[in-house]
């Protein structure tokens, strides 16, 4: 061991033992980190988009990912967006997480449902139609489209779920508002694949508008983003740098903790 410090942000499980990560530094395959609680990472391979792969061990075995997640739970952090520079603490435990979440996966909060409170939501839900999906947000999220023509983006792939009573709200004619990138992603690649489980890589912009989506409440968000393209996707480019200009203007806050716009 170097004795360096080194933060490792856990993706998602790519099989029973082996795990996608995003490490700082330097790696090379056989590299060993060192933790908490006599647990290590064994680097297996590095990748193009900056991912690696490794195993976890424990007391001279390898773990299984849901015998990992107990570990991580009492001595990981809570991986706040990278522009967020800061510590994590008490309160993001509170704040930066929906009302309703429930299936562990994401390495981000979606961070429009952040502005539900509880009693929002139950007061919304006894006057409208709803239902939800699971998507859990990649860490490709968070890279900018540094391609001159952005269909040539590689977009990232992201694990979501449709439970049936959601997808025969998606078969009705019912008027949709997602709320979130993260919920248009996924209603969109079933509207086009009719597909209600696995890795949706879909990339919403101008020259692909939402075929099922009617509405769209999301955060405001940063040039050069597939997140900003999406909203783009809904208005056109004019109106999303008019919407971008007036929210600079009037001192709205951008990022995860930021303000609001509803598309309607």
């Amino acid at each position: 061991p170097s004795g360096g410090k080194v933060e490792l942000l856990i993706n998602r499980p790519l099989d029973a033992f082996r795990v996608s990560v995003y490490i700082r530094g330097k790696m090379k395959p056989g590299m060993r980190l060192l933790f908490e609680r006599e647990l290590a990472a064994v680097v297996e391979a590095l990748h193009a988009d900056g991912s690696r792969t490794v195993t976890f061990e424990q007391h001279g075995r390898t773990l299984r990912f849901e015998e990992l997640l107990p570990v991580i739970d009492a001595i990981g952090h809570i991986p706040l967006p990278p522009y967020i520079q800061r510590e994590d603490n008490e309160e993001d435990a509170r704040e930066y997480q929906t009302v309703f979440a429930q299936n562990e996966g994401a390495v981000a909060a979606p961070t429009a449902s952040l502005h539900f409170t509880d009693a929002l939501f139950e007061n919304i839900c006894a006057r409208h139609p709803h239902a939800f999906v699971t998507l859990h947000v990649g860490a490709g999220t968070f890279k900018p489209v540094e391609t001159e023509i952005i269909t040539d983006h590689p977009m990232h792939s992201e694990y979501f779920e449709i439970p049936n009573s959601t997808k025969s709200l998606l078969d009705s004619e019912i008027p949709l508002l997602c709320v979130g990138t993260t919920s248009t992603r996924t209603v969109e690649y079933y509207a086009r694949t009719r597909e209600t489980g696995g890795e949706a890589n879909l990339f919403l912009h101008p020259g692909n508008p939402p075929l099922r989506a009617d509405h769209l409440l999301t955060n405001f968000h940063l040039p050069k983003s597939t997140l900003l393209m999406l909203v783009a996707s809904f208005v056109g480019l004019e109106k999303t740098h008019e919407l971008s200009a007036e929210a600079i203007k009037e001192k709205y806050r951008f990022y995860s903790y930021g303000d609001a716009m509803l598309i309607l």
